[in-house]
């Protein structure tokens, strides 16, 4: 079954009490049991609900996986992963990562005892040594955010298994339909749902998928202990926006690559940061992991000072100035104050996320409005 057929239809079946086509939204906190522990596969609706069953079997069909399970959040869905470890056990995360991640690594689970590292994903020697027997998780991000650098996730994942590390990969930049990294030896693929999946900004979802038994069960007694579920209206939402995902990130990507071009030939912009360049770093890994090259970009003006980044966030009209990512509408953001303000500016810098740095979520509008948007407020900058 292909994608866009999987996208409508795998793990999903009209409504059997009443033959709905689209999965109904079971609005209940408990369910009727005809005796003490018998009961038609539901019985509390924060270990099970039909709705969401039928999204985390859509969602595992997408990422051709056997297992998926829902969460509040991406981030919350991060924790249960983290919660596989042990205090004393170590994250091999990539360094340049969403900020709400770094976060829950180091604020969070840091206090717990579990420790965190940060290192550069590219120089697969480099990484392989920087590996210490204490290290239980290799965490990856790829295409990163907001750098867009690319991490090759098979030939991390194969180092990992042969040192029998757990390796998970936050997909969320990439969406399922760009880029499936359990076919490249991921052990657990990860996403915040809100972005591509949910397309519509108007939902906060997570999501996991594995193939191994083992974790699934582990991940969803946490779902059930720790009760970070969405409720079924968000689950509902989310099987709408995953009808539509092909469709919407094909025309985000193709909108994204002339976006990209314009802002590389513009006088007023010093760097341009997208995949899909030829001489990118990671363009040759980029074009065979994905099926395009995604539908961010981000960019440096020709000064590294915040007044001129401010200025030019504050005049598009039609890019709208919000943090989050993967919505029909075209987003512009800073990082610097907005979605990664919690890494110290020091460890900021390491990377290239400079003051200047911009990051665009490019939507499904006409790419010529857009582009025009840009112009106007770049012409602005004195």
């Amino acid at each position: 079954m292909k994608f866009g057929t999987k996208a409508i239809h795998a793990g999903i079946e009209p409504d059997s009490a009443t033959g709905a086509v689209m999965t109904p939204i079971y609005q209940t906190s408990t369910y009727a049991q005809s005796a003490p522990g018998v009961h038609k596969g539901y019985e509390y609706a924060r270990t099970g609900n039909p709705t969401r069953t039928v999204l985390e079997n859509n969602l595992a069909a997408l990422e051709n996986g056997k297992f998926g399970i829902c969460f509040s959040s991406g981030l919350a869905a991060m924790d249960a992963v983290i919660r596989l470890l042990q205090p004393g056990d170590e994250v091999l995360a990539c360094d340049d990562l969403y900020g709400g991640s770094y976060r829950l690594l180091t604020k969070v689970h840091g206090g717990f005892g579990i420790k965190s590292r940060f290192v550069g994903m590219n120089n697969l020697a480099a990484f392989e040594s920087a590996i210490r027997p204490e290290t239980k998780l290799i965490w990856i991000e790829t295409p990163t955010n907001p750098m867009l650098n690319i991490v090759d996730i098979l030939a991390i994942c194969t180092i990992a298994k042969k040192k029998g590390i757990l390796t998970c990969v936050d997909n969320t930049f990439a969406s399922p339909y760009l880029q499936n990294p359990l076919d490249l030896g991921a052990d657990i693929v990860l996403h915040s749902a809100t972005k591509y999946i949910g397309g519509h900004s108007d939902v906060v979802h997570g999501a996991v998928v594995t193939n191994s038994e083992l974790y699934a069960q582990k991940l969803r007694f946490i779902q059930n202990a720790v009760g970070a579920v969405p409720g079924p209206q968000d689950c509902f939402l989310i099987l709408r926006g995953i009808k539509t995902l092909h469709i919407r990130v094909e025309r985000a990507c193709q909108n994204a690559a002339k976006i990209a071009d314009f802002l590389r030939s513009h006088s007023k912009i010093k760097q341009v940061f997208y995949p899909g360049f030829i001489d990118h770093p990671g363009h040759d890994i980029a074009a065979s992991q994905m099926r395009h090259f995604g539908g961010m970009v981000s960019f440096n003006l020709f000064t590294d000072t915040l007044d001129y980044a401010e200025k030019l966030l504050s005049n598009t009209k039609l890019f709208t100035l919000a943090e989050s990512l993967g919505g029909v509408e075209s987003l512009i953001g800073h990082p610097a104050t907005m979605t990664h303000a919690s890494i110290p500016r020091e460890e900021r810098l390491k990377v290239g996320l400079t003051d200047s740095l911009i990051r665009l979520s490019v939507g499904i509008e006409d790419v010529s409005d857009l582009i025009d948007d840009l112009n106007v407020a770049i012409d602005h900058l004195s």
